[in-house]
C-alpha cells in the first residue's frame, strides 16, 4: 500500500488547499490547482493498462520515463556493455521496446560502433540479395522416434517458470505465443494454469527438482509426468541439464515468492525456500541419460524429447554422442544455453566465471553432432542474449536451427532491469508474487507487445538473410560472419574455428579432437 501513499497524500492535500481556498483565501487555488492536477494524474496512471510503473508508482513513475526522454545524452550509463567494453548490440532494451511497441523506426547518422575495435563482429552482404520470404520459415522437430513432430518458430519463448515470473507475465507471455504461432517454453517450475489458459504452445521442462511430476519423497512420477505430457497444448518436454547463468548448481526460489499456488504446481511446501538439486537422480552416466529421454518421450506418447544444457567439458558431451550411437536412439532437439544467458538469482562467481559461451558452446554441439553423424536426426536450439535478428541469424549461421529468447521477452512484458527478481517487489509486476504488484502488468497489452516484438524480429532476421543473397536458413554458412582481430585483419568463422564434415570422428578425428573422442566413455561423465 505504500507504493500509493504519494497519491494518497497528494489527494488529501488538494483537498484540504480546495477547502482553505473557499473558506479562506483565493490564493489558496494556486497550490489547489497544482495539487487537483497531480491527484488526477495520479488516478489516471492507476487505471490506465499500458505502464505497469505508473499502475504500480502513480506520479512518481513519471521521472523514469522523463530520464528515457534524455537517454541519448546519458548513454554511456544505459547501455549495456560486454566484458570488452563494447556496447552490447548498442541499446537492446531499446530495440526490443520499440518493437513491442511498433513504433521502431530508422536511426540516423550511422552506426555507434567502432567498427576497427578487435571483436567486431559483422554479416557479409550480397550484391545479389534475394526477396524477403513472404511467411516465415519453421523448423521440424521429430527424429526418427518421434511420432508427433513438432514445427518451430525461428524465435520463441526461452525458459521462465511461474514463480519466478508473476501468473499475469506468464499469461502476456502464452497469449502472444499464441497469436503469433511461436511456442513458450514453461521452465523448470513446473505447468501451472497459467501456462495452459490461453492456448500457446508449449516446452514443458522438467529439471532436477523435477517439479509438478515428482512423488513425494522428489524423485521423477513417470504417471504424473505421463498425464500432464498428454495435454494438447503441450507440444515438445525438454530435461533441463544445466542452465547458462549457473551451470553445476540448482535454481533457487526464496520462500518469500512460494505462496500457496506456486507451492501446489510445484509440489513443494509452500513459504520455505526451494532450491533445485544441481544433479538428477534419475541418471549419473551418459548412457542412462540417454535411456531417460528415450523413456520420457516414450511417456509422452512420442511427442518431440530433448534437453538443455550449458556446454563445459567437450569429451563429456562426446560421451553423449557415443552413448546415441550405442544405444541407436537420440533426442529430438539439443537446447544449448549460453553462459551469457541470465537469471532471477545466481551466485555471482557462477555467472561470470562457470560455462562455455554461447558461441563455443553451440559450436562444439554442432561439430559433435556433425562429426558421429547424428546432426540430421537431433535439431539445436540456442539461447543466451539472442534478442536481436542479427543475434538469430549469427547463431543460425554457427549450428543452430532456430533460437529462443528469455531476457528480451522479460522486456516485451515491461521489464525495466530493476533487479529485484529475488526480492518479490518487482515496480512492474513482471517477477512479483505480490498480487497488488502483478496487477500491474495488464496482460491485454502485453501479450501483443510480445507477439509484434518477436513478428518484428524474425522479420529483421530474414531481412538481413535476404541481404546477404540467402533465401532459406540453410544456405547460411560460417563464411558469411566475419571478426575482426585487429585493425589490420578480419578472419571469417570459417576460418576461426574447425567444422567437422559428416562422420569425421567416425573415420578419422582431427588432431583437436583426437584425445576428447578417444577419452570420451559413454558409461561415465569423465573430465
Amino acid at each position: 500500500m505504500y507504493r500509493l501513499a504519494f497519491l494518497v497524500i497528494v489527494m488529501f492535500a488538494a483537498v484540504t488547499s480546495l477547502v482553505l481556498a473557499v473558506a479562506h483565501s483565493l490564493w489558496w487555488w494556486l497550490p489547489a490547482g497544482a495539487l487537483v492536477s497531480l491527484a488526477v494524474i495520479g488516478l489516471w496512471d492507476v487505471l490506465q493498462p499500458r505502464h505497469s510503473v505508473l499502475r504500480n508508482y502513480p506520479v512518481l513513475g513519471h521521472m523514469r520515463y522523463l530520464l528515457e526522454s534524455i537517454r541519448p545524452e546519458m548513454q554511456q550509463y544505459f547501455v549495456e556493455r560486454n566484458t570488452d567494453g563494447r556496447p552490447y548490440d548498442r541499446d537492446i532494451r531499446s530495440i526490443v521496446y520499440q518493437r513491442a511497441k511498433g513504433t521502431e523506426a530508422e536511426e540516423a547518422f550511422g552506426t555507434e560502433q567502432d567498427v576497427y575495435q578487435p571483436g567486431f563482429e559483422f554479416l557479409v552482404p550480397s550484391m545479389a540479395p534475394k526477396p524477403v520470404p513472404d511467411r516465415a520459415p519453421v523448423v521440424r522437430i521429430g527424429g526418427p522416434d518421434c511420432t508427433q513432430p513438432y514445427d518451430m518458430a525461428l524465435l520463441n519463448v526461452s525458459a521462465m517458470s511461474f514463480g519466478s515470473l508473476s501468473s499475469n507475465a506468464i499469461l502476456a507471455l502464452n497469449r502472444g505465443a499464441a497469436e503469433g504461432g511461436f511456442a513458450h517454453d514453461t521452465g523448470e517450475g513446473g505447468l501451472s494454469e497459467y501456462h495452459l489458459r490461453h492456448g500457446g504452445d508449449l516446452i514443458w521442462e522438467i529439471g532436477t527438482g523435477y517439479f509438478g511430476c515428482r512423488t513425494a519423497d522428489g524423485a521423477f512420477d513417470e504417471r504424473e509426468f505421463a498425464a500432464k505430457a498428454a495435454h494438447e497444448h503441450v507440444k515438445c518436454v525438454s530435461l533441463k541439464l544445466s542452465q547458462g547463468a549457473k551451470p553445476g548448481i540448482g535454481g533457487v526460489l526464496p520462500g518469500g515468492k512460494v505462496n500457496a499456488e506456486i507451492a501446489r504446481v510445484r509440489e513443494v511446501p509452500q513459504g520455505r525456500t526451494v532450491i533445485s538439486p544441481p544433479y538428477h537422480r534419475q541418471f549419473s552416466t551418459p548412457r542412462e541419460l540417454v535411456r531417460f529421454i528415450a523413456r520420457m518421450r516414450e511417456l509422452a506418447a512420442g511427442k518431440p524429447t530433448g534437453f538443455k544444457l550449458c556446454v563445459g567439458s567437450r569429451q563429456q558431451f562426446l560421451a553423449v554422442c557415443k552413448a546415441m550411437m550405442e544405444e541407436n536412439t537420440t533426442p529430438d532437439f539439443i537446447v544449448v544455453d549460453g553462459a551469457e544467458g541470465g537469471t532471477g538469482a545466481a551466485p555471482l562467481e557462477f555467472a561470470d566465471n562457470v560455462g562455455a559461451p554461447l558461441t563455443e558452446g553451440l559450436i562444439t554441439v554442432h561439430n559433435a553432432l556433425m562429426g558421429t553423424g547424428l546432426r540430421g536426426r537431433i535439431k539445436i536450439g540456442a539461447s543466451g542474449k539472442v534478442a536481436t535478428g542479427t543475434d538469430l541469424v549469427k547463431r543460425l549461421l554457427q549450428g543452430a536451427d532456430y533460437t529462443n529468447a528469455a531476457r528480451a521477452m522479460m522486456f516485451a512484458v515491461g521489464c525495466i532491469q530493476a533487479q529485484r527478481c529475488h526480492t518479490n517487489t518487482c515496480p512492474v509486476g513482471v517477477t512479483t508474487q505480490d498480487p497488488r504488484r502483478a496487477r500491474a502488468l495488464n496482460v491485454e497489452d502485453k501479450s501483443q507487445r510480445v507477439r509484434r516484438y518477436q513478428e518484428a524480429t524474425v522479420r529483421s532476421a530474414l531481412h538481413i538473410m535476404a541481404s546477404m543473397g540467402i533465401h532459406d536458413a540453410a544456405e547460411l554458412a560460417p563464411h558469411q560472419l566475419r571478426r575482426r582481430l585487429d585493425p589490420r585483419t578480419v578472419c571469417s568463422y570459417a576460418d576461426l574455428y574447425d567444422w567437422l564434415a559428416p562422420g569425421q570422428l567416425l573415420a578419422d578425428p582431427p588432431q583437436d579432437w583426437r584425445q576428447d573422442w578417444e577419452a570420451a566413455d559413454p558409461d561415465r561423465f569423465t573430465t
